[in-house]
């Protein structure tokens, strides 16, 4: 379904509040806004969507975002047709509730195993930029409650320290324990005695399984360069934001990366993502996905994706779906995880009529 015609279209803003400081390598973030999104097609079917925005990494801004559903709501129509290619946030919104309408219960998104319940997503625990310190008891915390695959952020200090955590938390968490990180880019800046190059060969000493995006996306020269001769295994993330369709092949043509993460609310979708899935295994290139902030409704619609909804020639790595445990407001969920991994419990139903009544327009 691509369109749909509806009797009512409502749109609540809600600013999800973070318990602890975000902290990346580019910002800190105390709260980020999504909108949740209510429609009743002809049929009387209820459809739900999250549009959730990063501020300065998301390219539509608020107020486009707020436009394009004022719009909606006067035409009385939803069309995927209508969104336009630089707003991938509105569009895997507009699609969340095209699904939704598509299917007996608004909140199975991509019904099968996943969302009833008999299967579960491995996934990676999220290490949140801290102290050193901070960073290493979250680390031990992660690893008792049953984590093994780790993911921390990079490139928020100088390299010499950074260094220094990382070589304590190998040794804290030992080598059965696979460690991912996130640079976001943080690499282009300049350090003398540490090269990108240096960096990454001092990670792969670590034995650390990959790195995301270690040079800006602009970079495109810099990171193929790297990508080519790198010891340690390099994944694109935002690079993949705001590329068209008819530059995809191009893109990893030229930079030839290890793996892709994909962010549905940041490359525009589930079938956008479902197209960067196809380009990446016919490279031999691997994939995993990625939430990006989104509150528990939109983590939903991911996680469903990932269990029954993408088409997969290749076994699925752990994804990096989140937890939901970020917000001190965030929606309520079916979800639940344990020992690493994310499983939904079908027989704890969520009554998004009430949520959606107390979120203040």
């Amino acid at each position: 379904m691509r369109t749909a015609q509806l009797v009512s279209l409502a749109v609540k803003r809600v600013d999800l509040r973070f318990i602890k400081p975000a902290r990346t390598s580019r910002d800190t973030l105390l709260s980020k806004p999504s909108w949740i999104i209510r429609a009743m097609d002809l049929e009387g079917r209820i459809g739900w969507g999250e549009c959730s925005l990063i501020l300065g990494l998301s390219p539509e801004s608020e107020e486009a975002v707020e436009l394009f559903f004022e719009e909606c709501r006067e035409r009385q129509s939803l069309s995927l047709d209508d969104v336009p290619s630089d707003m991938p946030a509105v569009h895997m919104a507009v699609e969340m509730v095209l699904l939704s309408l598509s299917h007996e219960d608004p909140l199975a998104y991509f019904p099968g195993s996943f969302s009833n319940g008999s299967q579960f997503i491995e996934m990676n625990g999220l290490i949140w930029m801290d102290t050193p310190e901070g960073m290493l008891s979250q680390a031990q915390q992660l690893r008792d409650s049953g984590f093994e695959t780790l993911k921390m952020k990079v490139g928020s200090m100088p390299f010499d320290a950074e260094w220094g955590w990382l070589r304590e938390l190998r040794q804290e968490v030992g080598n059965r324990c696979v460690l991912r990180c996130d640079a976001n880019g943080a690499f282009s800046k300049f350090e003398s005695r540490w090269t990108p190059m240096k960096k990454l060969e001092a990670l792969a000493a670590l034995e650390f399984h990959s790195i995301e995006q270690p040079l800006r996306p602009e970079d495109v020269d810099g990171l193929a360069r790297l990508c080519a001769d790198s010891p340690l295994p390099i994944a694109l993330d935002e690079s993949l934001i705001g590329v068209e369709e008819s530059h995809r092949e191009a893109l990893l043509d030229a930079i030839c990366p290890q793996f892709l993460i994909l962010k549905p609310s940041l490359v525009g979708g589930f079938r956008v993502s479902q197209q960067w899935v196809h380009l990446a295994e016919s490279r031999g290139v691997g994939w995993w996905a990625t939430s990006a902030l989104e509150s528990n409704l939109g983590l939903t619609a991911i996680a469903q994706w990932v269990g029954d909804g993408v088409q997969t020639a290749t076994p699925k790595l752990p994804q990096g779906l989140g937890t939901g445990a970020l917000f001190e407001n965030n929606l309520e969920s079916s979800m639940e995880v344990a020992a690493g991994q994310l499983k939904n419990a079908p027989e704890r139903p969520v009554d998004m009529e009430a949520q959606f009544e107390r979120i203040e327009a």
